[in-house]
Order: structure tokens, then C-alpha cells, then sequence
């Protein structure tokens, strides 16, 4: 029998035990970590600051950059939960380069980021600022697109408004039943009470009590809700209506039925997290969404806006994200592109048929954007048609629209949106895996979709450095 074997290098697992390890040592020079721990000393971390000074007692807290640049690098390699970022501060050479020695456990990393939400938003501008600054941002295509994000939030945790009524029903009346049999035993407990008052609820009722309060108070948010929408549409028809008797014309089909201002009974809240919203997911069937909003420059894919909505369509968010870039933008210190006359540009702004409106893309031009906006949805290897002669100038908005998406310059702009604003979201759920939002709440959760996305433009920040690295042969 033949006994040789293959020689292996030589290995002691106890040697490693031995020697220390010191990330500079064991890490690329141009790792993100240390991209970041140069750059977060840098940004203007004032509004993190100020909540210590208005209280100078207790503990030091931890180093602020340093939780600032933890978070930052935590979310940038898609770690979010406070658990595993302590969990990696203990065992990951790139967490340990920027805590040391001292990492703060999982329950201080989870109250630094709900105290601190607020303030991602100018650390947000910042990193925009400097993307400005490296000629990241060109203005020459802003897309605007939405991802739907699942809420931290369960199905389970879940009723419909017509379950509701049963529900109330059913625990009023063993909550009535529990205060009857009270009442009949009370004097026999008496001698038993002690120095007790005699007068403290019994566990079952006061679980029963709980749960009528907070069925009682989802029923309400609903009623709320389906009274808003109801005054929205009864304002909707009462301006159609005003329409067609100034134009002299007679509504057209079947008269609407009375606006119902009660919900439906199907209509559902959550009780984790009420301004969740069931929403469709991309070949996932329903569940507890946020609508996640981003406006992308086309030059780098860098987010130049981040809001979250609950609304599950886009109609509504064309204005509002347009605002808000525009806003981002000079807060920035970023300049529009001028004319040949000095004055400012319009900014070429595309989207896909979930924001078109007529409304939409007359308040777009008024603040000084371009709308090119899908009038419907386009078939899968549907060519589009042919340019045309230019519409009337009395034709609608839509036709225009149509028009202007039918030109060789609008076909090359709007085919230009798929590659610009859809692999952002790709980049954040796919390759990063943030598919879900940790917290709770429309406010909350908004400041984390910041977080997320200015995390994406630091991504971007360094691949930049390490391409210019690479060509200069550095």
C-alpha cells in the first residue's frame, strides 16, 4: 500500500492565539474603513454634538465621530441591526479598526440611532456637498423612481375594520361578565385581601381592557383615514364639477354614488407599526411596505433626494421629490446648469408612467425642471412610435408629453432612466441586502432611508478615489 500523501503547509492554530493583529497590518490600504475613518472626521458633525451639550452630567457617552463613522460602515456593508454591528465590533478586523479596544454594546448603538435620526439628514447634504464639489453631480438627467420596503412590521399583528366590531363586541361582553362575577365575590375576598385596597383588576380583565383600548384606537385611526379620503374625493368631484359648468358641459355616464366616509370593512391597520401600509411587492405577493423615493443624478448614480411616503403609488411624489432635490441641490452648493444667456436651465427630470399627471408636469416646468414622463406603461419589446410633427399648442398635457417622449432627444433621456435610477435600488437590496427598515414609524423610518442613501453616495465617494488610484498607476 502506498502511504505518501500531499505536503501541506504548516499550520498552529495556537499561534494565531499568540499574535496580535492589527487591522492597518491585516487590511488593504484602500479599504472602505479607512476611506471612512479619514472623510467622517472631516464632516460638519454639529448636529450630532448638540444634544450632549445640553447635558454636561453623568458618563462620558462614546466618541461621536466614532459612532458616526460605525453606523456609517455598518450600514455601507448592509449590517443595520444593532445586535450584529456589536456582534461585528467583537470579531470583524474592519468594526475593530474603528472602535478599538472599547465597543459600545448593541443597546447603545440602537439609542444613538433613534436620538440622532434627525441629524443624517445635513450629514446627507454633506456628502452631497462634496460630491458636488468632485464634479459627481451634473445635472444632465435627475430620475426619479420609488422601491417598496417592508416594514418592521407583521401581518399577524393585523386586523380588518369589519374583524374590529366583532372583536369590540365580543371582549366587551367578557370584560362585562369578568366585572359581574367580581362584584359577586367581593365579599368573600375580603377577609383574604390583607393589607391590599381590594380594588386591583384581575389579570384577565386587565388584558381584555388593554386589548379594547388599542382595538378601540386602530378603529378610530381608520375612521380618520377613510373621513380624509372621503373629503379628498368629494373635493375632487366638486372641482370637476365646477370644470364642466364653467366649460358648459354635462357629465358624461352614470352619475357616482354618494361618497362613503366609513371604511371598508376589509380595510386593515397594524398595531407594531399603524403607518405601515400593505403594499404589492415585485413578484412577492402583499405585505407591510413603505414607498422609499430616491432622485438620482444621472452622471454617477449619486442620490441627490431621499424621502419615504406611506401612499403605495407614485402619482402624488413627482412635485414633492423635485422640490426636494431642487432644495438638496442648493443647500449643497450646487449650482444649476446656466443657459447661454446666464439664466438657469431647465434640469431634464424622468419617471416612469406611475408619476405622470397633468398636474404633475405643469408644477415640474414651473420650478424649472423638464418632465419627461412615460404617458403609460410601454409592452416588453413594444417599439416605441415614430417621431411625429409637433402637436397643437392646444393640445393636452399628455399629448405633449407623448410628443416630446417620441423625439431622438427624448427617447435618448427617458431610455437613460432605467440605467440610472433602477440599479440604485438594486445596489441597496441586492448587493448591500437591505430589503426591510429596522424601525418604526413614517418619521423614523425616513430618517433610516436617509441614512441608507447617503451611505450609498459614500460608496460611491470612494470607488471614485480608487479608480482615480488606479489610473494614476498610484
Amino acid at each position: 500500500m502506498d502511504d505518501r500523501r500531499k505536503n501541506y503547509r504548516a499550520w498552529d492554530a495556537q499561534q494565531s492565539c499568540q499574535e496580535p493583529v492589527a487591522p492597518r497590518d491585516a487590511l488593504p490600504e484602500d479599504d472602505l474603513v479607512f476611506f471612512l475613518l479619514d472623510l467622517i472626521p472631516q464632516m460638519d458633525l454639529r448636529p450630532f454634538h448638540q444634544h450632549y451639550a445640553r447635558e454636561l452630567r453623568g458618563q462620558p457617552p462614546f466618541d461621536v465621530t466614532m459612532m458616526v463613522t460605525l453606523l456609517v460602515y455598518a450600514y455601507c456593508v448592509g449590517v443595520c441591526s444593532s445586535r450584529k454591528i456589536a456582534a461585528a465590533c467583537e470579531r470583524n478586523l474592519a468594526f475593530r479598526a474603528i472602535v478599538g479596544n472599547d465597543p459600545p454594546d448593541f443597546r447603545t448603538l440602537s439609542d444613538f440611532r433613534k436620538i440622532h435620526l434627525a441629524a443624517f439628514r445635513p450629514l446627507f447634504l454633506e456628502v452631497l456637498r462634496v460630491a458636488g464639489a468632485l464634479g459627481m453631480v451634473a445635472l444632465g438627467n435627475l430620475s426619479t423612481d420609488g422601491t417598496k420596503m417592508r416594514a418592521n412590521a407583521s401581518r399577524h399583528k393585523a386586523m380588518s375594520y369589519g374583524y374590529m366590531e366583532k372583536e369590540l363586541k365580543r371582549l366587551q361582553g367578557e370584560v362585562d361578565k369578568l366585572l359581574e362575577q367580581a362584584e359577586q365575590i367581593d365579599a368573600e375576598q375580603d377577609a383574604a385581601l390583607g393589607s391590599r385596597r381590594g380594588d386591583e383588576l384581575p389579570d384577565a380583565l386587565k388584558r381584555r381592557e388593554d386589548r379594547l383600548a388599542k382595538i378601540r384606537e386602530a378603529k378610530a385611526r381608520l375612521e380618520a383615514e377613510a373621513k380624509a379620503k372621503a373629503s379628498e374625493e368629494q373635493r375632487r368631484r366638486d372641482q370637476e364639477q365646477a370644470r364642466r359648468e364653467a366649460e358648459g358641459r354635462k357629465r358624461r355616464g352614470k352619475a357616482p354614488g354618494p361618497v362613503k366616509s366609513s371604511p371598508e370593512d376589509k380595510a386593515q391597520t397594524n398595531f407594531t407599526d399603524p403607518e405601515a401600509k400593505i403594499m404589492k411587492q415585485s413578484n412577492k405577493g402583499f405585505d407591510y411596505s413603505y414607498n422609499a423615493q430616491a432622485v438620482v443624478d444621472g452622471a454617477e448614480q449619486v442620490i441627490v433626494s431621499a424621502e419615504v411616503t406611506n401612499a403605495a403609488n407614485d402619482k402624488q411624489q413627482a412635485v414633492p421629490m423635485a422640490r426636494a432635490a431642487l432644495e438638496n441641490l442648493s443647500a449643497a452648493g450646487i449650482e444649476r446648469p446656466q443657459g447661454a444667456d446666464g439664466t438657469p436651465r431647465p434640469i431634464p427630470n424622468t419617471a416612469d408612467s406611475g408619476y405622470f399627471s397633468e398636474k404633475a408636469v405643469g408644477e415640474l416646468e414651473a420650478l424649472g425642471m423638464d418632465p419627461h414622463i412615460a404617458i403609460d406603461r410601454q409592452k416588453h419589446h413594444e417599439e416605441v412610435a415614430a417621431e411625429t410633427s409637433a402637436p397643437a399648442s392646444e393640445a393636452s398635457a399628455k399629448d405633449k408629453m407623448g410628443q416630446k417622449l417620441r423625439s431622438a432627444a427624448g427617447k435618448a433621456l427617458y431610455a437613460a432612466r432605467k440605467q440610472i435610477v433602477e440599479p440604485v435600488f438594486g445596489m441597496i437590496k441586492t448587493a448591500r441586502g437591505i430589503r426591510k427598515f429596522l424601525l418604526r414609524g413614517l418619521e423614523k423610518v425616513s430618517g433610516e432611508w436617509q441614512l441608507i442613501c447617503l451611505t450609498h453616495n459614500l460608496l460611491k465617494l470612494w470607488r471614485r478615489g480608487r479608480r482615480a488610484v488606479v489610473s494614476s498607476g498610484g
